[in-house]
């Protein structure tokens, strides 16, 4: 059974030594969705909600998520992310956005935390510019569906739906 890497012989947190790990291509990607009112998603698909362009701003809050996620993240490593893109789909039925972060680097270590950073916090971002609306929204499904890269290799989740 593996053990968990972030305690050391005596029990302690440290931060995992990666200093001797090969420095791969890596990917994660991971997704999550906001569940809340029609009328609030309209709001966010016709662009008039009072603070903006919502899904332009959790856009760019996400990507600085995934950038500060060591700051955030007690034990993670700081990373050169080469590359965070994310994407949001409309759902009508139930009423929701569906947020996807793909994170990449090359370096000794994965980017799934920067990805789940990247998520929660564009989530979160949309939260908080409708909840004048809509304070009932709901937060869910955030979860690495994709990890690619590394001495433990690629890892696709059973079900891709968020």
């Amino acid at each position: 059974m593996p053990t968990l890497t972030h305690f050391d012989a005596h029990g302690q947190a440290h931060m995992v030594d990666v200093a001797a790990k090969a420095h791969t291509h890596r990917t994660a990607v991971a997704t999550g969705r906001i569940e809340m009112l029609s009328a609030t998603l309209a709001l966010i698909e016709s662009g008039t909600a009072k603070k903006g362009d919502v899904l332009g701003i959790a856009r760019i809050a996400g990507i600085q998520a995934a950038k500060k996620t060591s700051d955030l993240v007690p034990l993670c490593h700081p990373l050169a992310l080469t590359r965070v893109a994310l994407d949001f789909a409309l759902v009508p039925e139930p009423a929701a956005v569906v947020c996807t972060a793909t994170v990449e680097t090359v370096g000794p270590t994965g980017v799934e935390m920067e990805a789940l950073c990247a998520v929660q916090i564009a989530l979160l971002t949309i939260y908080d510019m409708c909840k004048a609306v809509d304070r009932g929204m709901v937060v869910q499904g955030v979860r690495v569906v994709e990890k690619h890269g590394g001495k433990s290799g690629s890892f696709v989740a059973q079900s891709a739906s968020t």
